[in-house]
C-alpha cells in the first residue's frame, strides 16, 4: 500500500484529477472530475460525496494516492458544490442514476463505488438499481437509516423549521468560524481554510434542504442484505453525526470488513492521512 505522507501543512491545494463537463441526455450537465489510469484495465473508483459536502473538499487526501493505482471518478451531486441544477425535489436514487449515466458518457462499465456520509446511501443504490455497474462497495461513517430513534427525527424536523434562518447565517465570517472549531491546528489540511469555506459556499441552500430531507426518510434496511457485492465499511469511532454503532449495523448487514478509525466524521478533515490509508486499504482489500 502506497500512502502520501504529507508535510506539516499543505503549502498549496492538493493535486486533483482534471475536471470536465459531462453532458448527458435528459438529465442535463454534471461538473465531474476523472483521471483515467495509463493501465487501460486498472479499476475505476467512483467518489461520492456526503451532504452539504462536494467531490474535492470530501475526498481532497486520497486524490493523489488513489490515482497511483486506479481511475478516479469523482462526482459533486444535484445541489452540491458545481453540480446539477434543478427544480425536482432531490432523490437519493436520481443522484445514483446520475452517476451510471455519466459513467455511460465516460465509456465506464463497473466502478468500486465509495460512499462517504449520505454518499454511502447513493453508493448502496447504484449497487441496488444498476447491479453490474457496481463491482464493489467502501461505505464511509454512514448508516442504514438516519431516522430511527426519536431523537434523530426530532432533529431532523428542527432543522427544516430553521434551514430558511440557516441560510441567512451562512456567511464567510460564521462558515469559517465552524470550520476553524473543526480542524485542529495540528492537521496538515488547516491551512486550506479559506478554500474550504468558499467551496461550501457553494451549495444551493434550497437543494441542501432537500437532500436532508431525502436523507432523513432513506432506509436501506429492507435490502442492503441483498447487495451481494465485496464491501468494506470505514466506521468512524468518535463521530458525533452518525453514531458508530450504527455504521456497525451497516457493516453487518452487508457482510462488510469493518476498518475502524479513530476519528470524529470530519476525519478527512481533522485526520487527512489517517482517512486516506483506510480508503486506499478498504479499496485494495475490495478489489482483491
Amino acid at each position: 500500500m502506497s500512502v502520501k505522507t504529507y508535510s506539516k501543512v499543505f503549502s498549496e491545494l492538493p493535486w486533483m484529477p482534471d475536471s470536465r463537463i459531462v453532458s448527458v441526455p435528459q438529465r442535463g450537465e454534471f461538473f465531474v472530475r476523472y483521471s483515467k489510469h495509463e493501465n487501460a484495465n486498472a479499476p475505476v473508483v467512483a467518489l461520492l460525496h456526503g451532504w452539504t459536502g462536494n467531490a474535492d473538499i470530501n475526498f481532497f487526501p486520497v486524490y493523489a494516492d488513489l490515482a497511483q493505482h486506479y481511475s478516479v471518478l469523482a462526482v459533486d451531486h444535484r445541489g452540491h458544490g458545481r453540480g446539477l441544477r434543478t427544480n425536482d425535489r432531490f432523490a437519493l436514487e436520481d443522484c445514483a442514476d446520475d452517476v451510471v449515466a455519466i459513467m455511460d458518457q465516460l465509456g465506464i462499465p463497473s466502478v468500486t463505488a465509495v460512499g462517504y456520509s449520505m454518499g454511502g446511501p447513493i453508493a448502496m443504490l447504484m449497487c441496488k438499481r444498476h447491479a453490474t455497474r457496481v463491482h464493489s462497495l467502501v461505505l464511509c461513517a454512514t448508516a442504514l437509516e438516519w431516522s430511527a430513534t426519536r431523537g434523530e427525527r426530532t432533529r431532523w424536523k428542527i432543522g427544516r423549521v430553521v434551514s430558511p434562518v440557516f441560510r441567512l447565517l451562512t456567511t464567510p465570517r460564521l462558515v469559517n468560524r465552524y470550520i476553524k472549531r473543526k480542524i485542529p491546528r495540528t492537521s496538515s489540511a488547516a491551512t486550506l481554510r479559506p478554500w474550504l469555506v468558499a467551496e461550501i459556499r457553494r451549495n444551493d441552500s434550497w437543494a441542501m434542504n432537500q437532500a436532508g430531507r431525502a436523507l432523513s426518510k432513506h432506509d436501506a434496511r429492507p435490502w442492503a442484505a441483498t447487495l451481494g457485492v465485496p464491501t468494506v465499511s470505514i466506521v468512524t469511532a468518535r463521530d458525533s453525526l452518525v453514531a458508530p454503532n450504527k455504521q456497525q449495523a451497516l457493516a453487518q448487514a452487508t457482510n462488510a470488513t469493518v476498518i475502524e478509525i479513530d476519528g470524529d466524521h470530519l476525519v478527512n478533515w481533522q485526520k487527512p492521512e489517517l482517512f486516506t490509508a483506510a480508503v486506499v486499504d478498504a479499496i485494495r482489500q475490495v478489489r482483491e
